[in-house]
This record gives C-alpha cells, structure tokens and sequence, in this order.
C-alpha cells in the first residue's frame, strides 16, 4: 500500500491541534481527520477518533509500527513543506487497542 497524496490543512488558532491531514492510499482510499498535536515531548500525529463514553477510540489506525511511521513522516514531510515549519517529533509509542 503506497501513499499517493497527503493534504494538510494548518490551524492558526493558537492552539495545541496544529493541523488537519487528509492521507490517500494507492489513489483509492483516503482517511480525512489525522491531526498534528504539539505535545509536551513535540508533535505527534494523532489518527481520526471519536468519543465513547468518556474516552476517544480511534476510527482508523494503522496495525503496524512502520505503517504509522510512515503515514507520519509522510506527514510530517508535507507539514513541513506547507508550514514552513520543521517539526520536533515525539518518539513513537504503540497505540492501545
């Protein structure tokens, strides 16, 4: 699975949340709502999530550590590039399931 397309969407809002990703797979799938997050240790990309309950669980995520690093790099790349600003990533953790 390739990534084909990555479109990011900057918030000027002051804000923690700093942008809005849309990542397209192989031209025919897309997942919209990936969010880049400054953390306190630096960004981190968080995948689309919804609330149930009280907590949030995610909608779509990657099953694979290197898929996740590499829909955050290529993220990251594109942030980069669209920002002008280069981002200091936190160190990737598993996600829970």
């Amino acid at each position: 699975m390739q990534i084909t397309d990555v479109r990011i969407r900057t918030m000027d809002n002051g804000g923690k949340m700093k942008a809005v990703a849309s990542v397209t797979f192989d031209d025919e799938f897309v997942v919209h709502d990936i969010k880049i997050v400054e953390g306190d240790k630096g960004y981190f990309v968080a995948m689309p999530n919804k609330k149930v309950g009280e907590v949030y669980k995610d909608v779509a995520h990657p099953l694979k550590a290197e898929t996740r690093k590499r829909i955050s790099d290529a993220i990251f790349e594109k942030y980069e590039e669209v920002a002008g600003a280069i981002p200091v990533k936190e160190p990737e953790e598993p996600s829970g399931f």
